[in-house]
């Protein structure tokens, strides 16, 4: 056994190795293929009697009636136009062509190409450094840090618009969450614990404001139930404010349930106005919970810090958390690039610096951008105000268009405050296509892991139906397609030609195929004058 196992690697190594060389020499091989079958044409030209072939099928060509042609012209750009069908619709239900992915899948092996090891490999940080790949999957889906309250903010735009700003799918997902939060820890699940259970897999919002009350009528001390009356039936802050508080007094020791009512007591304070309460607030919860920081409860504090305009406490709990070794988001990215786009966007002009070239503090601003635009490409054209908000989705996935609005929808103010801040956006998103230097997403990261590719159908679940969903990359029509809808229309018109003028294409076709068989001849003529004639009569005998 040990025998067999110590020579794989050896027999791996060898086929490696073979696979290689043969990859290596296949451009060789197919030109010394391509000569030998020139060479074997010329010396069996008079044994197979092929000049009298060419002759006779030269004789029948010219007796095909232009209606053969219309015929074969016609039955070729049918037999492309139903392939550019199939090519069509399997690129707009799989995102790819069929004959390149089959191309990929089956040639490429038998030609000794390998998969790219950079999509499996390291990736580079921020810093230049090696980064991994998140074990997490990559359309992951999170809770937005800084979710609306439904009663309060959500209801009161369906109110006034009469759109539902939250799909079910959201919704589902929040209901699970409560689960999770609220009564999946409960050793022994009490009467009002089955209710509320309930509650939160109820759809209709009445529905569940009424399993509440009933919750609170089995038991007075039932924190779960005052936390759903304050995200869906307070119609104020202020009102959910109080309610969270009564529920503070009764939460005892249930950590999951003093962590949330905690965070929203003090994302109140923030809505109200008392915003050092509310910093003060964040800073103590995150002092009393360290071990909970997949909350992103930091992403709530910095917002606060951006409204008191305190940029250097902002740096210091950026340097804490935009590490390589924890997750990314736009918050951090794109508050890291305001930072440094702040401290050069006053005096920042395009003009000038294309005359004298960019800075140092500058060319710090530029690359943060950039960083931040791979991050997440859907933010600039919100906070550009080229694209209309809407009200944050209670769940966004990381680098989607779900994740843009919520950022967009909160700091928009922060980059305006900041003087210059969006002109210098601007310029480097739009005017020096920062796009460009990134890599093609779906292949392989500059700074970050791949793009995924999953992010459009995830955004549409989370996104309300009336939101243009912004999807980047935009696909690109595959090769193939362009081709067969070339070669389709190309065929179309020869038939046509043919159809309408049978005699200039029949002059037409014979140019053309005199002009390309012009070079065989040449070369035949070049081997029969450099090659004695009794060589090539020996080689015509055996």
């Amino acid at each position: 056994m040990e025998d067999t196992a110590g020579s794989n690697p050896q027999s791996l190594g060898f086929t490696e190795k073979l696979k290689s060389w043969l990859s290596w020499s296949w451009t060789y091989v197919c030109f010394i293929w391509f000569g030998m079958v020139l060479i074997m044409i010329y010396v069996l030209w008079s044994p197979l009697k092929l000049q009298e072939s060419l002759t006779s099928a030269s004789v029948f060509l010219n007796t095909l009636t232009p209606k053969f042609y219309v015929a074969l012209t016609g039955t070729s750009s049918l037999i492309s136009g139903l392939i550019l069908i199939f090519e069509w619709w399997y690129f707009r239900k799989y995102g790819t062509s069929f004959i390149e992915q089959v191309s990929v899948s089956h040639l490429r092996p038998l030609l000794g190409g390998v998969e790219s090891s950079s999509s499996t490999g390291l990736f580079a940080s921020v810093n230049g450094e090696a980064e991994p790949r998140p074990s997490v999957s990559e359309c992951k889906v999170w809770r937005n840090p800084l979710n609306l309250f439904r009663g309060a903010e959500y209801n009161r735009y369906t109110w006034v618009t009469g759109k539902e700003p939250l799909t079910y799918y959201d919704m589902n997902l929040s209901a699970q969450d409560h689960q999770t939060f609220f009564t999946g820890d409960t050793p022994q699940i009490r009467p009002e614990d089955a209710v509320m259970q309930k509650a939160w897999r109820e759809r209709n919002p009445q529905a569940r404001i009424r399993a509440a009350y009933q919750a609170i009528e089995m038991n007075q001390e039932c924190a779960a139930a005052y936390v759903l009356l304050a995200e869906e039936e307070a119609t104020t802050i202020t009102e959910a404010e109080r309610l969270f508080k009564k529920a503070l007094s009764i939460a005892g020791k249930d950590i999951n349930l003093l962590v949330y009512i905690k965070r929203r007591l003090a994302m109140c304070a923030r809505k109200l106005g008392r915003i050092k309460e509310a910093v003060k607030m964040m800073r103590d919860l995150m002092k009393e919970f360290p071990l909970l920081g997949m909350l992103n409860i930091h992403e709530n504090l910095l917002e606060a810090l951006l409204e008191l305009q305190a940029y250097a406490d902002v740096q210091a709990v950026l340097a804490k958390y935009d590490d390589i070794s924890l997750p990314k988001s736009a918050t951090i990215c794109y508050t890291s690039a305001l930072l440094k786009a702040r401290a050069v966007s006053d005096k920042f002009s395009p003009e000038a610096a294309s005359r004298r070239g960019l800075s140092t503090a500058e060319m710090n601003a530029v690359e943060a951008i950039h960083r931040a635009v791979e991050f997440n490409p859907h933010v600039p054209k919100y906070l550009l105000e080229m694209k209309s908000l809407i009200l944050p989705p209670e769940h966004i996935l990381k680098r989607g268009d779900s994740e843009a609005v919520a950022y967009a929808f909160f700091h928009l103010q922060h980059w305006k405050r900041a003087e210059g801040a969006l002109n210098l956006l601007h310029c480097t998103w739009e005017g020096s296509m920062s796009f460009r230097i990134i890599p093609y997403p779906l292949e392989k990261g500059h700074l970050f892991y791949p793009y995924p590719g999953c992010t459009e159908t995830a955004d549409r679940e989370l996104l309300p139906s009336f939101h243009e969903v912004s999807v980047y990359p935009k696909k690109e029509l595959p090769f193939f397609i362009l081709f067969t809808a070339g070669l389709c229309s190309f065929t179309a018109m020869l038939a046509m030609l043919t159809h309408q003028f049978p005699e200039l294409m029949g002059v037409f076709a014979k140019a053309f195929f005199s002009t390309l068989f012009a070079p065989l001849g040449f070369f035949a003529d070049k081997m029969e004058s450099f090659m004695p004639s009794s060589f090539w009569h020996q080689l015509t005998r055996i």
